[in-house]
């Protein structure tokens, strides 16, 4: 048991204790009963952290497949017996606690791609490999779709770094990236001439890559052939159409997801926004201004005292830390993050077990983009998507969730440095 206990990752475990109990006591700040709660949900998760080191690790991997199937099962069940909170049919309301499927639905998702990925019929740069892999993150995603949910959607593309480093093409994802950030700008009518101009010189820049470095064929002296024409045409065209259909999409959508949108392009000042969509926004901004440098001090910020940020202790709990402990104390807790992550993905990287790598990409790069768009919907960098800080707001599905993925990842890095080959 000693030489069990010293082949864990402590610079792990310490980093992820710190953030908890920091998120206990700024919750216990921004709301006392609801911080009294999370410190028995930190005690839970302690517990389940325990429980899935002393588990044997071959029960990982090889209920990965049942694990994925229920996760399903349920993200479908949700739709006819879920309760519908802040426009998304996504919880089970079973009483005394609640819980979302799509909690669970990332760790299975994460096995279930790094069961596959495993396999000896695996191979990246396979087309037909790519697509089953790709359909193992697809199916969720669509399900998540219909409740709407559209934070989880955005986290669910995590999985693609994962597949990334196993060999798919970067270029696949960076496109996606593209057109996700095209349509989102294109709904603001004023930029859509410009976004023409990107959108053109995107292409042009893909094009002139191809033509005079990648694939110049110096015994005939073709430049170009039929196929990348297409794909060039493709993307054009394609480029073309997003711009003009995006703003119909955009007036399709629901009236508080519009909003959220506008309220980054013309700011959460604006009359039309300050008293109901953007009124989180600006006093989670004001909290943050108020703390200066150092903080108010624990449990003394006066917008956080005040009420003045609704539910401010889950999505945009940082606002708190910002009042309360100052730009030294943030900074602090975003460096915890960085270390915390840059970590894992460091040992993954190191993993011999492709199992255990791909899930470690896959869990890194999920907190990855929790902290990066929860903190960027707190100060305004992006739209408010409901999006939890990881281990740090509130919520018990939440913190038990990212726990048991944690510990699942302790347990593999411990196994992956106890193996021989």
């Amino acid at each position: 048991m000693g030489r069990s206990i010293g082949s864990i990752d402590w610079l792990l475990v310490i980093i992820f204790a710190i953030i908890t109990l920091f998120g206990v006591a700024n919750i216990y700040s921004a709301s006392p009963p609801n911080g009294t709660k999370q410190l028995m949900f930190a005690g839970i998760a302690a517990v389940v952290l325990i429980t899935v080191l002393l588990s044997p690790a071959y029960i990982i991997e090889n209920f990965a497949p049942l694990l994925y199937g229920i996760s399903i099962v349920l993200l479908a069940g949700v739709l006819v017996l879920g309760t519908e909170v802040k426009g998304a049919k996504a919880w089970y309301n079973l009483g005394i606690l609640s819980f979302q499927p799509a909690e669970l639905a990332k760790i299975s998702v994460g096995l279930m791609l790094a069961s596959y990925c495993n396999s000896a019929n695996f191979n990246a740069k396979e087309l037909n490999s790519l697509a089953k892999a790709i359909g193992i993150i697809i199916v969720p995603i669509f399900l998540i779709l219909l409740q709407p949910d559209v934070g989880s959607i955005l986290v669910f593309t995590a999985f693609f770094i994962a597949l990334v480093r196993e060999g798919m093409s970067p270029f696949i994802f960076s496109i996606g990236f593209y057109f996700a950030i095209l349509f989102l700008t294109s709904i603001n009518v004023d930029t859509n001439k410009f976004l023409l101009y990107l959108s053109v010189a995107f292409v042009v820049g893909i094009f002139i890559f191809y033509k005079f470095i990648k694939k110049r064929n110096y015994r005939t002296n073709e430049l170009v052939n039929r196929s990348e024409i297409i794909v060039i045409s493709i993307a054009f065209i394609t480029s073309i159409a997003t711009i003009v259909v995006a703003p119909y999409v955009f007036e399709k959508m629901p009236k508080h997801q519009r909003e959220r949108i506008m309220v980054l392009f013309e700011g959460e000042t604006k009359e039309e926004y300050r008293h109901n969509i953007g009124y989180n926004l600006l006093y989670s901004k004001s909290a943050i201004a108020n703390g200066e440098w150092f903080g108010q001090g624990f449990n003394e910020g006066p917008v956080t005292k005040g009420k003045f940020v609704p539910e401010q202790h889950t999505d945009y709990i940082f606002c708190t830390v910002g009042e309360e402990w100052g730009f030294v104390g943030s900074v602090v807790l975003l460096l915890l993050y960085a270390i915390f992550i840059a970590r894992i993905y460091y040992l993954a990287e190191n993993m011999k077990s492709t199992f255990a790598r791909v899930y470690g990409y896959s869990f890194g790069s999920i907190l990855l983009i929790h902290y990066t768009i929860n903190i960027g919907m707190v100060i305004g960098l992006f739209p408010t998507v409901g999006i939890p800080l990881p281990f740090f707001s509130y919520g018990g599905s939440s913190l038990v969730a990212f726990t048991t993925s944690f510990a699942i990842f302790l347990k593999l890095a411990y196994n992956d440095n106890k193996s021989l080959i």
